[in-house]
């Protein structure tokens, strides 16, 4: 039986959906399905083994589908192992330091007993949405600050605790 994993994920310029896919296309390789969506398109998590949450840092809270995503679904993630992550800081600190979650992650988080955490960096580049997202890249301070090999790893992560889960209901 392989595992279902859902990668849900609140965007509002589209860097966290590429996190999020490629968390997806790294828990395939390693055997597990997995389907990365808008969390806003999200109806049924309840046909997945496990989720992963992630979301847009704006102004210190996580973007606003992720956090109803989290909201309208609690009692289904309660029930599945969950991993969050966030996206956001436009520099290298995600990088260099474990940063931890904003508060209303953090709540959710011990509301679901959720496995872990991780803030990667964010992107914000020419064309964003958003008056305050455009003066940032305007002023010259938006940039890419993503790290793919740090993203594709904690995903490796996650599908060994995974994979460690289905081996040992199986040996039950």
């Amino acid at each position: 039986m392989t595992t279902s994993v859902l990668v849900a994920y609140g965007t509002t310029n589209g860097s966290t959906a590429q996190i999020a896919e490629d968390i997806a296309d790294v828990l395939r390789k390693d055997g597990l399905e997995a389907d990365a969506r808008d969390a806003a398109t999200v109806t049924h998590p309840e046909s997945y083994d496990a989720v992963v949450v992630g979301g847009g840092l704006y102004a210190g809270r996580w973007q606003k589908d992720a956090r109803h995503f989290v909201r309208r679904h609690r009692d289904v993630l309660a029930e599945r192992p969950v991993w969050f992550f966030s996206s956001g800081p436009l520099d290298a600190s995600a990088s260099e330091k474990e940063i931890p979650p904003v508060h209303g992650v953090k709540k959710a988080m011990d509301r679901l007993d959720a496995r872990e955490h991780v803030t990667f960096g964010g992107c914000l580049q020419e064309g964003a949405k958003g008056f305050v997202a455009r003066k940032i890249v305007a002023s010259g301070k938006g940039g890419d600050y993503r790290d793919f090999t740090a993203i594709e790893a904690w995903a490796d992560h996650i599908a060994t605790e995974l994979q460690g889960r289905v081996g040992e209901e199986q040996t039950r």
